[in-house]
C-alpha cells in the first residue's frame, strides 16, 4: 500500500435546524466490514497516539468533535490528513504506519476498524515496520 491508497471521504449530512446527523454504513461509506469501534479521547497537549501500522486491520478515522492531524507512512513517502469535522473521515488501508497527533482540547477521535483487536496483527516498531512493509 501506499499513502496514495488513503483518502478522505465525505459522509451523508443532513442539516436541520434541531442540530444536523451524519452517518457512516458498512460497504457504502466505509469500504469494509466493521468489526471494532473505538473512540480517543482527553489526550494532553502534546502527546501523538498510534505510532503503529496493520498487517491486515483497515481504519475509518473521523473527528467527532474538535481536531487533530493523521500522519500516514508508507516508508517511502508521508502526508498528513487534518481532521476537524464529523461528516467526513479518513481511511487507512493495512500496511500503513499512521499517528495521530496536534489534538485540540476536548477532542474526540471516532476509530472503525476491520478486525477485532489482535496484538500479533499490529507492527509497533518503526524499523521492523521498514522491513516489512506490505506492499
Amino acid at each position: 500500500m501506499t499513502v496514495q491508497n488513503s483518502k478522505i471521504i465525505s459522509l451523508p449530512k443532513f442539516l436541520d435546524s434541531r442540530g444536523n446527523l451524519s452517518f457512516a454504513e458498512q460497504f457504502t461509506h466505509i469500504p469494509f466490514k466493521i468489526e471494532r469501534v473505538y473512540w480517543i479521547y482527553d489526550v494532553p497537549g502534546g502527546e501523538t497516539r498510534g505510532g503503529h501500522a496493520y498487517r491486515d486491520n483497515q481504519e475509518f478515522v473521523i473527528a467527532l468533535s474538535g481536531s487533530f492531524d493523521v500522519l500516514v507512512d508508507d516508508g517511502g513517502e508521508q502526508k498528513v490528513f487534518s481532521l476537524n469535522r464529523s461528516y467526513y473521515g479518513l481511511y487507512v488501508p493495512n500496511g500503513l504506519w499512521r499517528e495521530m497527533r496536534n489534538f485540540s482540547t476536548n477532542s474526540l477521535a471516532l476509530v472503525l476498524s476491520s478486525t477485532s483487536y489482535l496484538e500479533e496483527d499490529y507492527i509497533r516498531n518503526y524499523d521492523k515496520f521498514l522491513t516489512l512493509r506490505i506492499k
